[in-house]
């Protein structure tokens, strides 16, 4: 199949590649890094992955491939493709409403987000310029430092009120924020192709270079041998825990980024020949060899310390690495660099998928060119971060365990119940080398749509299960 491309807009990807690492950008972020080891560490080695693989295959087979294919026919994101969707039974309008939730769940998405790269962008400036290390192995130390760039408040209005009255950047991490947004605002006011993609074409294979040289160094440390024996555990018994199959489920959700929004956005700028079920494969396996590589990183290092993986938070990266990478001397630093360096490039390509959305919408109703709606939803984007930096936490949940599988679930309903079968099919077997069967559609009604039911209830029950 040619590679040449048959844009539906002004704007798209370059041909397949483009798209695909484009797409393994937005799904490899912070949960392949900071939740994915301990979710291994915490379950059992392959206990937990052999799971996690099964739930992988399940939404790379149904959801991806549905928001892809989504919005490749509405050419449009989630209000442009759920309203042409709805207009088939014709409720256009009734379409649209139901779209601008991801929307909104996307933006929500992409403001706490940028809280968390201005952490990650002030960390790799500390570890480059060796002040992370200044504070050697000083538990106290490095969990304050943490703490002061972190600050935490209880509620929205306190975390509001905290910035308020000392200045928009009198606390905590402002002025990092700041710089987050604005690189990510500066790389898609470039556009689809010469901004997003050609972002991801650099950062993707840096950060997969990265880990694979820490990977190969810490397997030359002493310990490190527990650490991969721990990984390739398996209890059998361990498989009967419910626990295990609803974490595992909610890592493989969450990782893959159904929303109903990145993936149908990054999908309506896709060329009409290529294959959808080749591009999900390629997304699956990518964004798990991304988390498989943190994993064979992060438990051998702590495995060198005798210690195990105790927290499936920032604190993992932020406070319980840097005092492993302070205890190996002097290649150490060099490892925090790099580690610190590879987050960077994880959560960028991430943000810059989440901040998309509303910016198609933008472009799309309120008729904006490409840089002013860049510039509006950063603007938006930059102050809310740092008006909710010390309740970032809490937000990411809400918007995490509520909107984001109901907008995956909208999204299914759309295309699995909504749209004609003719019509569904047509779509997602556009450019296929293979055709997809008819086993597709019942696949998605009667067990995708009900996983994205059940990651919004056990999330609600849970506290968050990805």
């Amino acid at each position: 199949m040619s590679n040449k491309v048959e844009k539906i807009g002004a704007d798209g990807f370059s041909g397949k590649f483009g798209f695909i690492i484009a797409c393994i950008g937005s799904a490899v972020g912070m949960a392949n890094i900071w939740r994915f080891p301990y979710l291994v560490s915490e379950y059992g080695g392959l206990t937990f992955l052999l799971p996690y693989f099964l739930f992988v295959v399940i939404i790379a087979c149904s959801g991806v491939m549905e928001e892809f294919s989504l919005g490749r026919w509405g050419g449009a994101g989630p209000v442009g493709s759920f309203g042409k969707a709805a207009a088939e039974r014709g409720a256009r309008r009734a379409g649209e409403a139901v779209g601008v939730l991801p929307v909104i769940g996307s933006l929500g998405l992409a403001i706490g987000y940028s809280v968390i790269m201005g952490w990650i962008f002030k960390y790799t400036k500390l570890s480059v310029t060796g002040e992370l290390f200044a504070l050697g192995g000083d538990t106290d130390a490095i969990g304050a430092a943490f703490g002061a760039t972190a600050p935490e408040a209880d509620t929205l209005g306190e975390a509001v009120s905290l910035v308020l009255s000392n200045g928009i950047f009198g606390v905590g991490n402002g002025w990092w924020i700041a710089v987050a947004v604005a690189v990510s605002a500066i790389i898609m006011c470039f556009g689809i192709a010469k901004g997003i993609e050609l972002a991801c074409k650099v950062m993707i294979p840096l950060l997969y270079v990265l880990f694979l040289c820490m990977a190969v160094y810490i397997a030359t440390l002493p310990g490190a041998g527990e650490g991969y024996r721990f990984i390739f555990s398996l209890d059998p018994e361990g498989l009967l825990n419910w626990e295990v199959w609803i974490y595992a489920f909610g890592q493989a959700f969450f990782s893959l980024s159904v929303a109903g929004s990145g993936s149908v956005i990054y999908g309506s700028y896709l060329a009409r020949n290529v294959d959808i079920k080749s591009s999900a494969k390629n997304v699956a396996v990518f964004d798990t060899l991304a988390a498989l590589t943190a994993t064979f990183v992060i438990i051998p290092a702590m495995a060198t310390t005798g210690s195990g993986v105790a927290s499936k938070g920032p604190g993992l990266m932020f406070v319980s690495l840097p005092e492993v990478f302070n205890g190996m001397g002097g290649f150490g630093r060099v490892l925090g660099i790099f580690f610190f360096a590879a987050v960077l490039f994880a959560g960028l390509t991430s943000v810059i998928n989440l901040y998309e959305t509303p910016v198609a919408f933008l472009q799309e109703k309120a008729r904006l060119s490409r840089v002013p709606a860049v510039l509006i939803v950063h603007a938006l984007g930059v102050v809310s971060a740092i008006l909710i930096q010390a309740w970032a936490s809490k937000w990411m949940d809400m918007v995490s365990i509520y909107i984001c599988p109901f907008g995956a679930a909208l999204a299914g309903i759309m295309f699995f119940y909504v749209m004609k079968k003719k019509t569904a099919l047509d779509a997602v077997n556009l450019g296929a080398k293979k055709p997809v069967g008819r086993w597709f559609l019942p696949f998605g009604r009667f067990v995708y749509v009900p996983l994205c039911i059940v990651a919004l209830v056990a999330g609600a029950i849970l506290g968050g299960i990805g």
